[in-house]
């Protein structure tokens, strides 16, 4: 291993940390140059220190760190991450930025563990960049190795920053859902051994709801100040009538056909998933607080939240469902189930992008119609996607995990798509008629019926 790829190496350990970085700053809002330079040198430190303990030990404990490894930085990055989006939901109040010991430390070794086993690849593939002993050249390497994730950490810390300080709240959700994103697609790397996860269609497929609920927030940029009472119940009826289609087409009758393999139809698990993820949406609409824009009409608990905050956590919950559908299908996908064609995977991750286009932009010009700032609705509305792929990636390892339940996970989150369809057709409707929003819900529905 020359320099040039002792570089690469670098740059490529450092992006989990650059990532993190990022979501620290978010969270952080202002930093000082003191907190650069702590979260540079926490990161840069372990990311250098992990090779060198992996080269030490050699290739005797190779196979129980790769066991622990994705385990460990997955439970640290989860409860980070998860505190994360509480104290952005709780009620504003002061709060440390969070570069304190204990924090950095688990984000460090979280972020650096999986390093341990590129320290024991120097064993097999010895660094040759200077003509000296071997414990020096890995010494050389593993300096080398701190000091860009130090750089790169401190870069992403600034970006954070800048982005973070104007949006506090959306910005840490937005760093938690990395954080949980993260930790779940390293644990996702570790279970998939047929190595599917590397497929670039997968991901891209896992993401292009995301990008749907980008594309749709960026109407809050436009100088038009807020949707006609006909063009928002077009935009309604063309995202529920995909979301039923995505549930009858993409999730119901496919759980059927897998559970009637042997010729032999069997409904009745299907139609109890089904009533369990009607019960599942229910229970979400109970314990989340929450407020349907333009009906205001809030569900869930007392809360000291804000409207604007309730909208959005409407869209959160309502995108539960859609990223575990979208979950159910990649893990078909990585299994290659046989009775789910490969090509459905791209067709249901486009119909859920095309639904979340129109839901944000509804959403993203009703916040800045409240007298949110146009930055802030469409944070927000881009905010609200987040659940799709981090909840499909929840999915993934839990079909990956377990096989068996990929019909009942399918039959459970069509009951709750259903559902959440349901609960917009009220909005449908205008003063005048609701022939628009009819019409419109059935050419959702038909177009998803085509694409699949």
């Amino acid at each position: 291993m020359r320099l040039f790829e002792v570089l690469l190496l670098s740059v490529g350990l450092a992006m989990d940390a650059f990532a993190v970085s990022i979501c620290k700053g978010l969270a952080a809002g202002q930093v000082t140059k003191k907190e650069y330079l702590l979260c540079g040198i926490w990161f840069g430190t372990f990311q250098g220190v992990m090779p060198l303990i992996g080269y030490l030990i050699g290739s005797n404990f190779v196979k129980l760190i790769s066991m622990i490894a994705p385990w460990l930085a997955f439970i640290l990055l989860s409860l980070i991450g998860s505190n994360m989006i509480k104290e952005a939901l709780g009620p504003d109040e002061e709060v440390a930025p969070g570069f304190d010991v204990k924090t950095m430390f688990m984000m460090a070794v979280a972020t650096s563990i999986d390093a341990l086993a590129v320290g024991i690849t120097f064993v097999a593939v010895p660094v040759e960049v200077f003509d000296l002993s071997r414990l020096l050249n890995v010494i050389f390497a593993v300096v080398v190795i701190g000091v860009i994730t130090c750089i790169i950490s401190m870069f992403g810390v600034g970006i954070g920053s800048a982005f973070g300080n104007r949006y506090k709240a959306g910005s840490e959700i937005m760093g938690g859902t990395i954080l949980l994103f993260i930790g779940f697609r390293s644990l996702l790397a570790h279970l998939d051994s047929a190595h599917t996860l590397s497929d670039t269609e997968t991901i891209f497929g896992m993401l292009l709801p995301l990008v749907g609920t980008l594309l749709g927030s960026t109407a809050v940029y436009a100088k038009k100040e807020r949707l006609s009472d006909n063009m928002r119940a077009i935009l309604v009826g063309f995202g529920s009538g995909i979301m039923l289609s995505i549930a009858v087409w993409g999730m119901i009758e496919p759980a059927v056909d897998g559970l009637s393999l042997n010729g032999q139809k069997k409904i009745v698990p299907v139609v109890i998933c089904f009533c369990l993820g009607v019960f599942f949406q229910i229970l979400l609409d109970k314990s989340v607080p929450h407020t349907h824009i333009y009906t205001d009409i809030t569900e869930g608990p007392d809360s000291k939240l804000g409207p604007r905050i309730k909208a959005m956590l409407k869209e959160v919950i309502h995108h539960v469902p859609e990223g575990m559908a979208l979950g159910a299908i990649y893990a078909a996908h990585f299994m290659e189930t046989e009775w789910i064609p490969s090509s459905v995977a791209l067709a249901l991750a486009i119909s859920i992008a095309l639904q979340n286009i129109p839901e944000a932009l509804y959403v993203s010009l009703w916040l800045r119609e409240k007298g949110t700032g146009t930055g802030k609705a469409f944070l927000m509305g881009t905010v609200s996607g987040a659940p799709i792929p981090l909840f499909g990636i929840i999915t993934v390892v839990l079909v990956v995990l377990i096989p068996g339940l990929l019909p009942y996970i399918m039959s459970v989150s069509g009951g709750a798509l259903i559902y959440t369809a349901l609960e917009e057709i009220p909005q449908i409707a205008t003063e005048g008629d609701n022939d628009k929003g009819a019409l419109s819900f059935t050419v959702g529905f038909a177009l998803v019926m085509l694409l699949l």
